[in-house]
């Protein structure tokens, strides 16, 4: 095979039994071999010593030499020990990685201090908690006896009322059920709060708030005090507003008061005041005043008291338990139709004189009490039992 195809091939009969394959003559068709003597086969010369016509010249190729092992297709290679085989190409073969143990230590040890170092924060955020709730008791305990400045109130917002999700504020200064509505201690008068008047959670000592505007009164179920009569009326306020006419306590409707006690501006100067009627007009010709000289108004706590002896027709006024004056009502106290009023009072037909602070510790009495009885009438403590009390701490 030397062009790449394969030529045919007839297999020719093997040389007969006994002639010998090595040294007898050839067989059928076959020239005897070189040096054997014999004559040639059919049809082919006789192979001359020296290479008879069309046989190559000693020393030139001949194409027709036939191959060595004419057994074979193919030249057989000697027999050796077959190399190993290599290995198939494939995706290389990567051992799983190994953990790193002292990273994970570490690890572990930062885990630990980070929470060692959040139980010691914890602890120290309990004690800061519990060491401020023991001061705030304490402090709110001491508030007892203190006059503690009221928190601003807020302009145009409403009282407080409970929500119907949340139980009603559980408060001894008003009626059971109904927050909006200031107890009567000693007597029957309830009073009313309007609707931008506070009393709540919020306040302190069971004070009630007013914000300075028409809807910021309380209002009582009647009238508390009988003012053909003696009475003592008396409050312990707090005004926020350094100037104008500011009511805290009154009676009387219709066209005008019967009295009223609050602040006002005399002779040029800010007053604690205590003011009665004799007539039905309100006229200034029927009015009669008392008032303080030289006496903080605002931004203060102070027990207001007012006193009418009906005997001696004379009115008095004492803040924080000094006499701060006097002044005769020669023609008496006019008997105003209406309740008793928190914040503010009545005049010429019109609500008026709006207060802007707080005040609780609301009494009254159906005498006029003397000076050594009114020094005694500080926070809710009183010689002398009244006929009606409110906000009493």
């Amino acid at each position: 095979m030397t062009d790449g195809t394969d030529r045919p091939n007839s297999p020719q009969p093997g040389s007969a039994q006994g002639n010998g394959g090595g040294s007898g003559s050839g067989g059928y068709g076959y020239p005897q071999a070189p040096g054997a003597g014999g004559p040639g086969g059919y049809g082919y010369p006789q192979a001359p010593a020296a290479g008879g016509y069309g046989f190559p010249q000693p020393g030139q190729p001949n194409p027709y030499q036939q191959d060595p092992h004419p057994q074979d297709a193919y030249p057989q290679e000697p027999h050796q020990q077959e190399p190993a085989q290599e290995p198939l190409p494939g995706p290389a073969f990567t051992p799983a990685p190994q953990p790193d143990w002292q990273a994970m230590a570490d690890r572990s040890d930062a885990g630990r201090r980070t929470k060692r170092r959040l139980i010691v924060i914890g602890a120290a955020v309990a004690a800061c908690a519990v060491a401020a709730a023991t001061t705030l008791w304490f402090m709110n305990d001491s508030d007892k006896g203190a006059d503690p400045k009221p928190g601003p109130v807020a302009e145009g917002s409403q009282s407080p009322s409970p929500s119907p999700s949340e139980p009603a504020w559980d408060d001894p200064h008003t009626v059971p059920g109904q927050p909006n509505l200031l107890r009567d201690r000693t007597g029957s008068t309830n009073i009313a709060l309007g609707p931008q008047a506070e009393q709540g959670p919020g306040t302190k000592r069971g004070e009630i708030r007013f914000k300075d505007n028409p809807n910021s009164y309380a209002q009582g179920a009647g009238q508390a005090v009988d003012t053909t009569k003696s009475f003592t009326v008396s409050a312990r306020v707090y005004s926020s507003a350094k100037s104008g006419s500011r009511i805290a306590v009154s009676q009387g409707d219709g066209v005008s008061y019967s009295f009223e006690l609050g602040h006002e501006a005399v002779n040029g100067k800010n007053s604690w005041i205590f003011r009665v009627q004799s007539g039905n007009d309100g006229a200034e010709a029927t009015t009669s005043q008392v008032a303080s000289d030289g006496l903080k108004t605002a931004s203060a706590w102070a027990m207001l008291t007012g006193t009418y002896d009906a005997t001696t027709k004379t009115i008095k006024l004492y803040v924080d338990g000094k006499q701060a004056g006097e002044v005769p009502v020669a023609a008496g106290i006019w008997a105003a139709p209406g309740p008793i009023q928190l914040g503010r009072a009545r005049h010429h037909d019109i609500w008026a004189g709006q207060w802007a602070g707080a005040m609780d510790n609301v009494r009254v009495w159906d005498s006029a009490l003397t000076a050594a009885q009114v020094a005694t009438v500080k926070g809710g403590k009183s010689e002398v039992k009244p006929t009606h009390s409110w906000l009493i701490s």
